[in-house]
């Protein structure tokens, strides 16, 4: 005897037995039909003059493509058939994106890993021939951290005071409105401008030297829009009741914004700062251009040249000349690899910020 409850469940919306939802290929289906296209695939190419790992892979997602399709429309319907094949063409376009990330890290990885040592991460090259194994990145990475370090110091204060000023004063003024198409413009900007700018001024203009500050201020010019555009989508998230309420206790508008505003915003603000600092640790031209190299440890920013991790790895793809097993293959890829992880480190730390000092 039936009860109420299984006849409930069994006409519940949702189950296989809805006769709104059609047919539905079956689960053993979904899971062999791509296992027959492959050996399909195999068959086509061991008895044709097709080759290639690419030409395999192309040939096999468009015979799933065509095969998947005419085995929905026949089972399913013309409706299930096509979600099915846009879902499909999704899950490819995501897998495509992906695979030029996924391939570029595993390489990297593989090459790196086999330098990357205790000794690379506490040697620099002083008093190491190019020629010879050993030596290390430590004056790299050190300039790498130098460099980010004063670029931050002049673009944060500067990117999140001009975000204020565009979101809370004069977003839609004449100024806040040039201001912000000014914004715009340094965001797409290539950086070998902003080098050749800070080089005709700095350098040719006013007669310095390459120095770490001459990259440093380069690398604001990129980083300044990054911080704005990040800083001001976050206080525009901020709700305005929260301001009026602090308006309606007689509160200073200076004082909301520091008090309440800024505050509230501020785990946003952090993660946009962050990944401003990891977009400029990896630029190269401007640094090549400003900063120079050198294989000794150079503490000083403003005084001599100092090597950075793109630096680095540039002069020493250079020095491989093509050979891909010699030391200094190596030791730019183990700089490549350092630089990754250096990067992904100041992600996580964005993260990890954003998380503890979110407002609750």
């Amino acid at each position: 005897m039936t009860t109420p409850t299984q006849t409930a469940r069994a006409t519940k919306p949702g189950r296989d037995n809805n006769p709104l939802r059609g047919r539905k290929l079956p689960q053993a289906v979904v899971v062999l039909l791509p296992i027959a296209v492959l050996l399909l695939t195999l068959g086509l190419f061991s008895i044709t003059g097709l080759q290639g790992y690419a030409g395999y892979v192309v040939t096999a997602l468009v015979l799933y493509l065509i095969v998947q399709s005419v085995v929905s429309f026949a089972y399913e319907g013309p409706r299930q058939a096509r979600d099915r094949l846009a879902t499909t063409l999704i899950y490819v376009a995501f897998a495509l994106a992906m695979l030029p990330l996924v391939l570029i890290l595993a390489y990297t990885l593989a090459r790196g890993l086999r330098a990357l040592s205790g000794e690379f991460l506490t040697h620099s090259m002083f008093t190491i021939s190019s020629f010879e194994a050993g030596g290390g990145a430590t004056h790299a990475i050190l300039g790498t951290i130098y460099v980010s370090l004063i670029a931050a110091v002049f673009a944060v204060p500067l990117g999140i005071l001009t975000a204020i000023y565009l979101v809370e004063y004069g977003g839609r003024t004449r100024f806040g409105k040039s201001v912000s198409f000014f914004v715009d413009v340094m965001t797409g900007v290539p950086s070998i401008v902003s080098g050749l700018f800070i080089y005709t001024f700095w350098l040719l203009t006013l007669g310095f030297s390459k120095t770490a500050f001459a990259g440093a201020l380069s690398l604001v010019l990129l980083m300044l829009p990054i911080v704005v555009r990040s800083t001001e989508e976050m206080l525009k998230l901020v709700p305005t009741d929260l301001r009026e309420a602090s308006y309606a206790l007689g509160i200073p508008k200076w004082r909301t914004i520091i008090k309440v505003v800024l505050p509230t915003a501020l785990s946003g603000i952090i993660t946009g700062v962050m990944l401003g600092v990891a977009r400029i640790m990896g630029e190269t031209a401007p640094l090549l251009l400003l900063v120079g190299s050198t294989p000794r440890i150079n503490a000083d920013p403003f005084n001599g040249q100092m090597s950075t991790l793109p630096t680095f790895i540039n002069q020493y793809f250079g020095l491989a000349a093509g050979n891909a097993q010699s030391p200094n293959a190596d030791r730019a890829w183990a700089a490549a690899l350092t630089l990754i992880l250096l990067i992904m480190a100041i992600n996580l730390a964005a993260k990890a910020v954003a998380r503890f000092t979110r407002a609750r």
